[in-house]
């Protein structure tokens, strides 16, 4: 169990520091606030791929993470990586406002509880036939982002950012559920890994779409929200995640404190990662 939480831990490190360098990237490639074909420019942005990278250290870690804890506590642990950017953010010279640190320790307190009440184990495994679901959700994600990028609405940002939390969720999901045959070859064919490709491709899309389209505040707001509350759902009623005796109140409370811990931080810490942009863009 304690391993699991250190590869969860890992994973929100390695998720905050991506979505740095994958911001500073849009911004360097001019594709900020433009049209989504001005994405096309992140080929030229290495810091931008970088942060692919990072992100993807972390989604091994988160996936090694959820093979020992449930969805509700890792998929929580991730979305707190907006506290690893904001201190990132400070470390860089960007001053967080004092309630921004309180928001900081408010979802910590909230990922205790979280972490007092997980029964830690495996996911039920899912039927073939229901797992071939998981990969047809990408379609959904894709075909958002294509709407949005065909349409440009004034909630464009908004709608992005709840592809990318579905995706994300659809990832988690799947990652739970991954079974490893005795045959590695067999990975090829198995639903759950292109779940975790497609869908991962699908929310890293929508994810920079919304990034160009709206603030950093409310993309990771409702993608946070999204991920964390679809993929607790799914894990609680489906995939056979338990929660400690008598602790169930330590999940409700711990749930909501980590969440809003994460989206306050996210607010407060808006004006660090403008800095931290700006300052290394030159």
């Amino acid at each position: 169990m304690i391993l699991g939480y250190v590869l969860a831990l890992l994973a929100a490190l390695a998720s905050g520091s991506g979505s740095v360098l994958e911001s500073i990237g849009v911004r360097r490639a001019g594709a900020y606030g433009g049209r989504a074909l001005d994405l096309v420019n992140l080929r030229n942005q290495s810091i931008y791929f970088l942060g692919i990278g990072v992100d993807l250290v972390g989604f091994a870690c988160a996936a090694a993470a959820l093979h020992r804890l449930p969805l509700f506590l890792v998929q929580s642990v991730l979305a707190f990586s907006v506290g690893v950017t904001a201190v990132i953010s400070a470390f860089l010279g960007a001053r967080l406002a004092a309630a921004g640190w309180v928001s900081l320790g408010v979802g910590a307190v909230g990922l205790v509880l979280l972490g007092m009440s997980a029964q830690p184990g495996p996911a039920r495994v899912l039927p073939t036939q229901w797992r071939w679901i998981l990969p047809a959700m990408a379609i959904v994600v894709f075909a958002i982002a294509y709407y949005v990028r065909r349409h440009d609405r004034p909630w464009a940002a908004q709608v992005l950012a709840f592809a990318t939390g579905l995706g994300f969720s659809v990832v988690g999901v799947s990652a739970r559920t991954l079974h490893v045959p005795d045959a590695k070859w067999l990975l090829l064919i198995e639903p759950s890994v292109w779940a975790m490709i497609l869908n991962g491709l699908g929310a890293a899309v929508a994810f920079a779409m919304a990034l160009q389209k709206g603030g950093a505040t409310a993309v990771n707001a409702i993608m946070f929200t999204t991920n964390t509350a679809l993929s607790s759902l799914i894990g609680l009623v489906f995939l056979d995640d338990r929660i400690r005796d008598g602790f169930v109140s330590f999940t409700v409370a711990g749930l909501v404190l980590a969440m809003g811990g994460a989206i306050a931080t996210a607010h407060y810490a808006t004006h660090a990662k403008t800095v931290v942009v700006s300052g290394t863009a030159g």
